[in-house]
């Protein structure tokens, strides 16, 4: 059990990525079964899962890289997958199908978190 002050602390803080991007990946496919059953939109609901999905997967496979330039590899996909899917969400919200800007903020988010850890890792992975 944890004690008071730790959990505080570690409440506090912000969840790492692959926790980051696996409850974004929820929210994703939250998004596309709205678009589904409710809008009766069928095309770009299933590229936004795709990409929003793949965000996650591919921070997942990153953990367990098998070398740094792997690690940078794998980061640099899931950055790619972040970008596709911010298009995907601005494209929806230009066109009426969704409201709010939380999914694209965050995917904004994710976005800068994953370019700052691919360059911090091509930083450390130079210096060596």
């Amino acid at each position: 059990m944890k004690s008071e002050k730790l959990k505080s602390i570690v409440d506090d803080q912000e969840p790492d990525i692959r926790t980051r991007t696996f409850e974004f990946s929820v929210e994703v496919i939250e998004l596309y079964k709205f678009l589904q059953f409710e809008k009766k939109e069928y095309v770009l609901g299933k590229q936004l899962l795709r990409s929003g999905t793949s965000i996650g997967a591919n921070v997942e496979e990153a953990t367990a890289a098998q070398s740094k330039k792997d690690f940078i590899a794998k980061m640099s996909i899931a950055l790619k997958e972040a970008r596709e899917t911010n298009y995907w969400l601005r494209l929806l919200k230009r066109t009426g199908f969704i409201k709010k800007d939380n999914l694209i903020n965050e995917s904004s988010e994710i976005m800068n978190i994953l370019g700052a850890i691919i360059r911090t890792s091509r930083k450390n992975l130079d210096s060596k």
